[in-house]
Parts: C-alpha cells; structure tokens; sequence
C-alpha cells in the first residue's frame, strides 16, 4: 500500500510515517517501479502497537530500542520482554497518580455540590419567607 493508503488506515499523516521510518521505528518501505514508498498491510499491526506505547507515555528512544531489538530477531525477546515490563510499571505508577488526582477532583466537585446545595436550600426558604418577614403567630392574648 502506499503512503497515503497507509496514513488513511493507520491515523498517521504520511510525514509522521516517513519521520518514524527515518529514526527506526518503522522499517524501510520497499519501493514500487517509481521509486514510491510501498507498505505491506502487515505494518499496521505494529503501528498500532507503536500507537499504544505512545498513548500509555513510552519515550520515543525506549520505543526505538524497542524497534532495534525486534528487527535483530527472535532472540532478543528476552531484552523486549524486560523493556516492557518496566514500561508497565511506570504505567501502574502513572495509572495511581491519576487516580489519586481524580479522588481530589471528585472531592472538590462535591465540596461544589454540597455549597450549591446549600444555597438552594436557603433560597429556597428566603422565597417562602420574603425579606426576612416573620411568620404570625397565632395564639391567646
């Protein structure tokens, strides 16, 4: 497929693909009679996977050594499999710091609820006693 079908298909635009053919993460392309840049569809496959290392923050030299190691082969799934079992720790680590800000997010969002609440409730009762008039008092003179 050709650039542009590979752009369209995998989310990247066609500069990003040649950026990231250029530092290593994506093979060389081969090339058509023309001299274009033609992919197999397999190379989405580890597009996608290089889209889920960026998403969870994986620095581009731990991806590219990521990339290095799978080109030498078979044998270095071993260096692959520790690179990203550290990779996931600092993901869990990243998971726990969000979860502790959303708690103080929720937290202050209520603190926002419960203040709303509480003027409600006194306006409220100022529309059924406007300007502070007090109620009559029926009782034996």
């Amino acid at each position: 497929m050709k650039i542009g079908e590979l752009a369209k298909r995998s989310g990247l635009s066609a500069h990003t693909i040649r950026y990231y053919e250029r530092i290593g993460l994506l093979p060389v392309a081969d090339r058509d009679a023309g001299g274009r840049r033609d992919y197999d569809a397999d190379i989405l496959v580890w597009i996608a996977f290089l889209h889920r290392l960026k998403t969870t923050g994986m620095p581009i030299r731990d991806m590219r050594r990521y990339a290095d190691l799978r080109a030498k082969g078979d044998h270095t799934a071993p260096a692959r499999q520790q690179l990203l079992r550290a990779h996931r720790e600092n993901v869990r680590a990243h998971i726990a710091d969000l979860q502790a800000a959303l708690l103080v997010l929720d937290t202050k969002i209520d603190t926002y609820v419960a203040a709303e609440k509480r003027t409600q409730n006194h306006d409220d009762r100022d529309a059924r006693n406007p300007a502070g008039a007090r109620t009559a008092r029926l009782g034996r003179d």
